[in-house]
């Protein structure tokens, strides 16, 4: 099966995964341009050799994770299990755009809760983006409520978020204790999100319809290779949930997924379903970021956070984590930052991974979540306006983290 993307006009244009592989966008090219970058300061010695060893060494567990999970999700999505996902959706919205946000907030909140913001990105974006069509509704609503709530949705267990693990670890609580203290923060996150979500990309004025007409299932081509990537998806979440290492279980599951291929469809088994982008861009964030570290980061980080536990200093932590996140990536912003908070600082320490969780919105690579969505947009044809994307986001940032910061201080 030849995957094409369709025109606003509906004509077909050229194949996705053609593509994907002759045409490098402008993240592409940054991409490249990082990675890049962080050669050139090992070659130049502003990283020495043993540190940039060390730091590729970290996150091989995460590239083997990325790699799997996406291959795994695109062949789960072309065996039109994500097509069937979202259909049944749109069936129990019944046309009504306001219970479709709802099923949607709903799910995408649950997902990034007890699994964890990745997975959401990789598993969920297909079902949204799949449901746009089957709704015939525009696809950017149901992916905006996706990665947003990825990100704003990642508070309240430790597994929502490996950040969570991190500060999990330093703070001294235990899972049901962090839990405890993150419920009320993580509420009110959600609950801004939808608003914001409902003003900028849901209400009448946007979307151009007062209701959807939801489509019955299409009829399932190959059941071996829907039911063999399904079972791979379950038992994927269920490995997860089970305390499997997260690269293990999404090797695995992708094993078993192309196993399926192997025997019914060898041709949809393409190079291009390596996500070689993001590999490339991960790669180089682990050389760049840790040679700013070694030149200055660290200084600009703690003149940025300060050490006051007041409510302005818990702001000013938050909007120092969120900056760096955006201008890097939430996962070095946050280990940056926690390098430079007292250690007895724990609401401090809170409020920074508030904002390195909530604040990273802005920018296509303030989280790895995002840089998957942006992935799956990219491989489905969605166009996502990046003037749009990123200022929404600013003001998202902005509502959240002062919010967000009060009632952490309150529970």
């Amino acid at each position: 099966m030849i995957l094409s993307s369709v025109d606003d006009q509906g004509s077909p244009s050229v194949p996705l995964w053609k593509r994907a592989v002759l045409a490098p966008s402008v993240l592409d090219w940054i991409r490249i341009a990082l990675l890049v970058a962080g050669v050139v300061c090992v070659l130049t010695g502003l990283l020495p050799i043993a540190e940039a060893q060390a730091s590729v060494e970290r996150i091989a567990p995460l590239m083997l994770f990325l790699a799997s999970v996406i291959v795994l999700a695109e062949l789960t999505k072309q065996a039109q299990v994500f097509d069937v996902i979202a259909a049944r959706l749109a069936l129990l919205g019944r046309g009504a755009y306001p219970a479709l946000f709802l099923l949607c907030v709903a799910f995408a909140s649950a997902t990034t809760i007890f699994l964890n913001l990745d997975t959401t990105a990789v598993l969920l974006t297909p079902v949204m983006l799949a449901l746009a069509p089957k709704a015939k509704i525009a696809p950017l609503p149901l992916a905006m409520t996706t990665v947003w709530l990825a990100n704003t949705a990642s508070l309240l267990l430790p597994v929502s978020n490996l950040t969570n693990l991190l500060a999990l670890n330093k703070v001294g609580l235990s899972a049901p204790e962090f839990a405890v203290r993150m419920w009320l923060p993580q509420t009110v996150s959600i609950a801004i999100t939808m608003a914001l979500l409902w003003v900028f990309y849901w209400r009448r004025g946007v979307r151009g319809a007062d209701r959807y007409e939801p489509a019955e299932p299409e009829p399932i081509k190959d059941t071996l290779l829907f039911w063999g990537t399904a079972t791979a998806c379950v038992l994927f979440i269920a490995a997860i949930l089970a305390g499997l290492q997260i690269e293990i279980a999404a090797i695995v599951a992708a094993a078993l997924a192309i196993a399926a291929y192997l025997i019914r469809d060898r041709g949809s088994l393409r190079p291009s379903l390596i996500p070689w982008q993001l590999l490339v861009f991960v790669t180089g964030l682990f050389l760049v970021v840790p040679t700013l570290m070694r030149h200055g980061l660290n200084d600009l980080m703690t003149a940025l956070i300060g050490t006051e536990e007041g409510f302005g200093g818990l702001v000013r932590t938050a909007t120092a984590g969120a900056g760096l996140s955006n201008v890097v990536n939430n996962l070095p912003a946050y280990v940056a930052g926690e390098q430079v908070v007292p250690l007895a600082n724990h609401d401090q320490l809170l409020a920074l991974l508030t904002g390195t969780n909530v604040g990273s919105v802005i920018t296509p690579w303030a989280s790895l979540a995002t840089l998957l969505w942006f992935e799956w947009c990219r491989r489905r044809g969605v166009r996502v306006p990046l003037v749009k994307f990123m200022l929404t986001g600013a003001v998202l940032a902005i509502c959240l983290l002062p919010a967000v910061v009060g009632v952490l201080l309150l529970s």
